[in-house]
């Protein structure tokens, strides 16, 4: 494991807090060894840092209650929703309470006719579209797991339908949150424009519960397509995939989810699914609307993949086989594992301009077999952003020193490309060395926001930025 800064503690402050909320929310609130390490475990090579105690939130006004507490006597307080983060979001540095919103799952209304619903922070997004789908909707953010929509807004979360239907700040309308001190603000309407002052949706979406807890979400809806087709087509190189990709978008192709996995993903996702796809690089596609458009976008696209190679081009439009083809692309982390048992899967994530993707992956590659390291690559190949990810013996001392460098070699490639080092995983603590590299200047005013919200830094400290 990759040690994680730890903080101070308020070690009178925390028995004090542990005190009331044990009183105030008796069998909800909980000490146990497993269900603390549980509540700071992420899916990640840094180290586990749990909390003191977890209180399971059935309300606002709970949230509400419990950051009154923790902010009389200065305790951290570190949201949870389903515990899917990736850069050590969830971890306690100096200890505090963690809010379990997970009882929080209510979805409070939906408005069909302005294509917009409310939600309780967790609400996970296969329950919603379950929820969605017999009014002829859907919400389309999907970044893979089962996640939590409160946690999918802290962390500006995206995944493989991003290059059209955008990522979380392009589809959140509105957040009710606790702010530092108990307060209880909405930010905005559900009105689709507003000049009304700053734009503190904005500022919410994505701030990793640092500012505040977000306890309802308001959201942008899509009707469910008419039509969908999902396609597969092999490459000789990544190079060719990743050239096929930069036409796609600048032909103003739209289509709804464009994927990379290198061979080595293949080859795993053959084994892991039990499917035959040739062990070259791919690239897997859907297409969203009318019966018409739908075969017009898939028949150019046909013609896009010639001129770079494409080969095996195939398209579906049967639900079963497509869902078989994104079942084996949501589940390519833990095929990924078996090429090298018993090893780490260390998960990064960058995202570059669309033009510099192909030399991104190719680069990302070669450094990779010049570190002597096994790196599959996936990628969500239509907005720039993949996923690199070493497979690290965490007991070789060696290897894990140049899974280190590898890592820290693919955040500075990014931001040299003018690209960033998280394209959707979030900063938390594995990223915040990067940030002032890519945005210098503009962290002294992330600071000063915190600072002026949360001046006692009680809000899931240790993550963006403050210490």
């Amino acid at each position: 494991m990759v040690e994680a800064t730890t903080l101070p503690r308020n070690e009178d402050g925390i028995a004090c807090v542990l005190g009331v909320l044990k009183q105030q929310f008796g069998e909800r609130f909980q000490t146990g060894a497993a269900i603390r390490e549980q509540h700071g475990h992420t899916t990640t090579w840094i180290e586990n840092q749990p909390p003191d105690a977890v209180v399971f939130a059935q309300s606002t006004q709970d949230v509400s209650d419990i950051v009154k507490v923790c902010a009389a006597h200065k305790v951290p307080i570190i949201p949870f929703g389903t515990g899917t983060s990736l850069e050590g979001n969830v971890n306690a540095p100096a200890g505090g309470i963690s809010i379990d919103l997970s009882q929080m799952n209510a979805v409070v209304e939906v408005n069909a006719g302005d294509l917009d619903c409310r939600v309780q922070p967790g609400v996970t997004r296969m329950a919603l579209n379950t929820h969605l789908r017999d009014q002829g909707l859907f919400f389309p953010i999907d970044p893979g797991a089962d996640a939590s929509i409160g946690g999918m807004a802290a962390t500006r979360a995206s995944g493989t339908n991003a290059v059209r239907y955008g990522t979380m700040k392009d589809n959140v309308l509105s957040v009710e949150a606790v702010m530092a001190d108990g307060k209880i603000i909405r930010t905005a309407s559900r009105a689709r424009k507003s000049s009304a002052g700053y734009d503190l949706t904005r500022l919410m979406v994505g701030s990793e519960g640092t500012l505040a807890v977000i306890t309802e979400v308001t959201l942008r809806l899509q009707g469910i397509p008419e039509a969908i087709s999902a396609a597969r087509c092999s490459y000789p190189s990544v190079e060719a995939a990743c050239q096929t990709v930069m036409a796609v978008i600048q032909y103003g192709l739209p289509v709804a989810r464009i994927e990379l996995l290198d061979a080595m993903v293949v080859k795993a996702v053959n084994s892991y699914s039990k499917l035959t796809l040739p062990e070259t690089p791919l690239l897997l596609l859907e297409f969203h609307g009318s019966d018409a458009s739908v075969a017009e976008q898939a028949e150019v696209f046909g013609t896009l993949s010639e001129e770079f190679g494409g080969i095996g081009y195939a398209v579906t439009t049967t639900a079963e086989e497509r869902n078989k083809l994104w079942q084996a692309r949501h589940d390519a982390y833990w095929a990924m594992l078996t090429l090298r048992p018993g090893c780490k899967a260390v998960a990064t994530d960058v995202c570059v301009p669309i033009s510099s993707l192909a030399e991104a992956v190719v680069a990302s590659s070669r450094k990779a077999a010049e570190l002597d390291l096994v790196v599959p690559i996936v990628g969500h190949a239509g907005d720039g952003n993949f996923h690199a990810t070493p497979l690290v013996d965490m007991e070789n001392a060696d290897e894990l020193e140049r899974a280190k460098m590898f890592v820290s070699w693919l955040n500075d490639l990014a931001i040299s490309m003018d690209g960033t080092c998280t394209g959707e995983h979030g900063i938390g603590q594995g990223k915040r060395p990067y940030l002032l590299k890519e945005l210098g200047g503009a962290v002294d005013i992330m600071q000063s926001i915190k600072t002026a919200l949360d001046p006692d830094n009680i809000m899931n400290p240790g993550k963006i930025v403050g210490d």
